[in-house]
């Protein structure tokens, strides 16, 4: 049986876009100013901050969503989890169904789509209840999770497409 189709590069550039898009999504030029001023940050807390551990972790965790967007974006990782995670020990049908679907919505199309749903669904609640609780504005919500759904649509659209 064919594996899964997944770039080995797909999680580490899929990471790297999360920063790259985080560079210009805060710049001062797009919403830096504003973020700035709706989360609090000053100038002083920006320079006071261990950049190379900040950026480091960051990295970090955007490889940690990527993994798991994987796993929404591939359908095929539901196909294999019906067979325990093992294709050696799946039924002939399981080889079938993987040779005629294996590759079916391996597409960035689809990948950003799933990543759009995720943003919605996963990002928008976790940010909005925490900002609630924060006391944190509309504004702040509604640039941090602008920025996680983009990111994770960029982010799903490679996992997915890049095959």
């Amino acid at each position: 049986m064919e594996q899964l189709p997944i770039n080995p590069l797909a999680i580490p550039v899929a990471a790297v876009a999360a920063l790259f898009i985080g560079f210009i999504w805060y710049n001062p030029k797009v919403f830096g100013i504003v973020w700035m001023r709706e989360s609090g940050m000053t100038e002083e807390k920006i320079k006071g901050g261990n950049m190379a551990v900040i950026f480091g972790l960051a990295l970090f965790f955007a490889a940690l969503l990527a993994i798991l967007l994987m796993q929404f974006t591939n359908h095929q990782w539901g196909a294999l989890g019906m067979v325990g995670g093992d294709p050696t020990l799946a039924k002939e049908s399981f080889n079938v169904f993987m040779e005629d679907y294996g590759t079916a919505y391996r597409t960035f199309k689809h990948g950003a789509f799933h990543g759009l749903l995720f943003g919605i669904f996963g990002a928008l609640p976790i940010i909005g209840t925490n900002a609630l609780f924060e006391r944190k504005s509309w504004k702040y919500i509604l640039i941090n999770t602008g920025y996680w759904i983009v990111t994770l649509m960029v982010m799903g659209a490679i996992i997915c497409g890049w095959v």
